[in-house]
Order: structure tokens, then sequence, then C-alpha cells
């Protein structure tokens, strides 16, 4: 995905990242991580991207909301279920004192019945995938702008996605930070009652802290 519009939970990272990190030969990975007096100072972050979604309030939010709906949609699927199977019986009682013309029919219209009814269904299921991919990709257009500031005040360049990172202390993984700053600034990300003041301090989700769109 490309653009404002496009700009995805894997789009984040990459776009951030104005340095690289060359990745430590084997022997490093057994080393322990060196103690320090205070928090690290580096040009270069590291965050866990599924977790800053699933942990925040936003995140929660959608999960919650798609479980309910998704044990919706399942109770509608078997009571629809119950309701075929009862009327496919008693189209199988009624057979013997029906004409077999007339039986031909009730039973193909019968199929024709079932088979809309699984695709109506079927499209239910697939329009909570695409709103759980809706509500991501709404989630992290507006953390890119709250990342941004978030790296400035580190004095940072760069966030790396953590889980495509060989070594790295500890230290300079910012997600706690970055849930705790995207919760405060976008909250759960629900639609706001009617009437009810938009976001703080003129905030519009999908800005940078210039007001400039997300470069591609």
């Amino acid at each position: 995905m490309t653009g404002r519009g496009g700009r995805g939970a894997v789009g984040i990272c990459a776009a951030l990242a104005l340095a690289g990190l060359v990745a430590a030969p084997p022997s490093l990975a057994q080393t322990a991580e060196p103690r320090a007096a205070g928090p690290v100072s580096s040009p270069v972050l590291t965050l866990n991207q599924e977790r800053l979604y699933r942990e925040s309030l936003f995140g929660r939010r959608v999960q919650q909301e798609l479980e309910a709906a998704a044990q919706a949609l399942t109770a509608e699927n078997h009571q629809i279920e119950a309701e075929l199977l009862a009327e496919e019986e008693q189209l199988t009682r009624q057979r013997e004192a029906m004409d077999p013309a007339e039986f031909r029919a009730l039973a193909e219209a019968f199929d024709r019945k079932v088979e809309e009814i699984r695709r109506r269904q079927d499209r239910k299921q697939q329009e909570l995938k695409a709103r759980a991919e809706a509500e991501r990709k709404r989630f992290f257009e507006a953390a890119y702008p709250v990342l941004l500031r978030l790296v400035a005040d580190l004095g940072a360049v760069a966030i790396l996605d953590s889980r495509a990172v060989v070594l790295a202390l500890s230290r300079v993984d910012i997600t706690d930070a970055a849930i705790r700053q995207v919760n405060a600034v976008i909250g759960d990300g629900a639609a706001p009652a009617e009437g009810s003041a938009g976001p703080a301090d003129g905030a519009t989700p999908g800005q940078d802290a210039g007001g400039a769109a997300p470069a591609e």
C-alpha cells in the first residue's frame, strides 16, 4: 500500500527508518546486555508493532467488538442451520404424498434457498475480516504522527520493528511508552457521540506534527 490512505502496520517502521542495523555476529547472541546507569540515548529505537496495536485501547476495543460480532454471527448460523434442517425434514415427510414433479420443484427451490443463505452468511464473515483490516489500518494512520513526535522527543531518527532486529538492548525498545502515548492521544478510537468535541488540541489522525500527511 502507498500514500496517506494506505499506510498499514508494516509501513510504519519502513517510513520512519532513516538508519539501518548491521546483523551482529552469532557469537554476540550469547553476550549479556551491559548495565547502564541511565536510559540509553540511541538514534535507533525498536518497537513491537503487533503489541502496540494489540495492547492499545484502540486495539482492545476492536478485538472486543469483533469477538462479539463473530459470536453473534455464529449463533445466527446455528439458528439458520436448525431451521433449514427442520424444513428439509418436513419436505422429506411430504415426499410420499406428492407428485414427483412437484416434489422435485420444491426440492430444487430448497437447494437454491440454501445456497443463497450460504452466500449471504459468507459475505457477513468477509465483512468482519474487512472491518478488522480497516480498523487496523485506521489505527496506524492515527498512531503515525504520535510515533513521529515520540522519536523527536527522544532525539532518535528511526524506529525499527523489534521482531526483525537480531540484537538490541531492551532499553531502546519504546513499545510501552508508545502504547501510553497512543492511548493518551487517540484513546480507543471509537466514533464520538453526536455533539461531542473532536480530538484535543486540534489533532487530526493521519497527519504528523507539522500537519503533513505521512510520506510514502
